[in-house]
């Protein structure tokens, strides 16, 4: 029976855009995941939580984000706790409901270079594969410098054309994937919203129309 490749794509999706789809369905492609799990944050460590949606929006503007794709999965794990997310805890629920599956951590290079400050990031490290993605103004190079102390032979930079195969998974944990991705980011769609700017194509049709009827990110 073919071993599950399970992708773990969280972050505070505040809100879920454009950018966030495109890098997930290359990754999708390029490892053969059968799923990836969208996982929002319900209260993120590293960031200011005034200035987010409640969890309960960003969970539904995920959902809605996702509903034409049949790999991606919406998960309120982290949702459902109500407590601080934190990955060491997320990683070993999922570990639980997928005890015969591979794991892929699914993170942008910015998100990797800070590392060293997540809650038992070297037991992270240990039990998932890690797959850093390029993001516009950070070079994958970065992140060969944030593993010190772990021997960076289990580190492995594809190609873009390059695909992921059984005999890497044997001998790496770490791979950095470079993709054309979206220059998009959360904050800039807010800071439109407050304009009163359209964010047409830069969020799905669903989503756009969402933050519009509960009034998001308007003050």
């Amino acid at each position: 029976m073919k071993e599950e490749r399970i992708g773990l794509f969280g972050g505070t999706f505040n809100p879920i855009h454009s950018g966030h789809l495109r890098a997930a369905e290359i990754v999708q492609k390029r490892l053969d995941l059968d799923k990836v799990l969208f996982i929002p944050s319900y209260i993120p460590p590293h960031k200011n939580s005034a200035k987010i949606a409640s969890p309960a929006h960003r969970m539904k503007m995920v959902e809605l984000a996702l509903h034409s794709h049949p790999h991606f999965i919406p998960s309120s794990i982290e949702v459902d706790a109500e407590e601080r997310s934190y990955s060491i805890i997320t990683l070993g629920k999922i570990k639980k409901l997928y005890p015969n599956s591979r794991i892929f951590f699914i993170l942008g290079i910015d998100a990797f270079l800070e590392i060293d400050t997540w809650k038992n990031h070297e037991q992270v490290l240990e039990q998932c594969f890690f797959v850093v993605i390029s993001r516009p103004g950070f070079r994958l190079e970065e992140a060969e410098a944030v593993v010190q102390g772990i021997s960076r032979e289990i580190m492995c930079e594809l190609s873009k054309s390059e695909n992921i195969n059984d005999d890497m998974l044997r001998t790496r944990r770490i791979f950095l994937v470079p993709i054309d991705a979206l220059y998009i980011a959360s904050t800039n769609i807010r800071e439109k919203i407050k304009r009163g700017e359209s964010i047409q194509k830069m969020v799905p049709d669903e989503v756009d129309a969402y933050i519009q009827r509960n009034n998001l990110y308007q003050s």
